[in-house]
Order: structure tokens, then sequence, then C-alpha cells
């Protein structure tokens, strides 16, 4: 019974390895991305229970950009809020603000937040803040979105404080250098 409860643990930890592997070497296709369609995708993919409330800001930009990787990283981020919020009836707000050359984008949660001494460790590969036997995870989230903001030329934030909910802010070119 414990091997087999395990086996879909490893297969996750396999895959989330492998993804992160390929981040920077493979390169997708860049094509233009309207936002708004692409958040709308990924929350019906995540499937939040039915009080949980995602809240898309109005006039998402489109940028061009490898829409798998983009994915990855919102759906990465409003999943974690979803999976680590210690109310069933909880908030997340996507945001953005234009920043020149770059979109900031924002997912925030009002769920129980992370205290400043974990900030760092966060974004850290096979770190999880929550025991795994309270939460599934492999520790490879937050990392696989730093690195793929990073290789995409972004970079990533987390604002929280213990029981005031997190931000997670990122930012991501209109436009793929050199392209």
């Amino acid at each position: 019974e414990l091997l087999r409860g395990r086996v879909p643990h490893m297969e996750a930890l396999i895959d989330g390895i492998l993804q992160y592997s390929r981040v920077g070497r493979v390169r997708g296709t860049m094509e233009p991305i309207a936002i708004g369609d692409l958040l709308n995708d990924v929350v019906d993919l995540l499937d939040p229970p039915a009080p949980f409330c995602i809240e898309v800001a109005p006039n998402m930009p489109t940028i061009v950009a490898d829409k798998v990787l983009l994915s990855q990283v919102f759906s990465n981020l409003i999943g974690n809020a979803i999976k680590h919020h210690n109310r069933p009836d909880g908030q997340v707000w996507v945001d953005w603000r234009d920043a020149g050359p770059l979109v900031e984008f924002s997912v925030r949660d009002d769920g129980p937040g992370i205290a400043s001494q974990y900030h760092e460790r966060a974004f850290t590969i096979f770190q999880t803040l929550a025991p795994r036997d309270r939460v599934e995870g492999s520790g490879l989230g937050l990392s696989l979105v730093k690195k793929i903001v990073e290789s995409e030329g972004g970079t990533i934030t987390l604002e929280s404080e213990e029981g005031k909910g997190a931000a997670f802010r990122f930012t991501w070119p209109k436009r793929p250098k050199g392209r």
C-alpha cells in the first residue's frame, strides 16, 4: 500500500525534474498570446473548488511568448495559491502593469502567507514549506517558475507576511529578445 501510494509522487517528481532540466535548452514556438484567454484556460484546467474565487484583471495584454512556458508559470503560481490556502473560500487575484519592454504580472492570494525567513527557500529546488504528509508537492514548482522566468529575461519576487497572504510578482518580455 505504501509503495502504491508513493508511485504518483515519484512520477510527479521525475516529470518535474525533466521539465526543470529542459528550461532554457528547449525552445518552444513564439506566438502572440492573449493573456486573458491563457489565464481562463489555466483556471479551467486547475478547476478550483466551488467556493474558491480567482479574479483576473480586465484588459490583460497580448504578448509574444512561448505559450507552454507562460502557462506553466501561471499554473504553478495559481495552483500553489489554491493548494496551500488555509480556507476553502480563498481568493486569488491576477493583475498586470506595463513596465516598458516588459509586463509585470502579479498573482496574489489571501492565504496563510509565508514568513520572511522562508522567502528565498521558497524558490530552492526540492524545498517545501509545508510537510509532505499535509500538502502533496515535489518541491519543484517555484524553482521551475523561477528558472522559466529568468530564462525568458524576467525576474520574480515574493512579498508575504505570515497570516497576510502572498504576492508573487514576475516580469516577462513583451517580445522575445533577438527574435
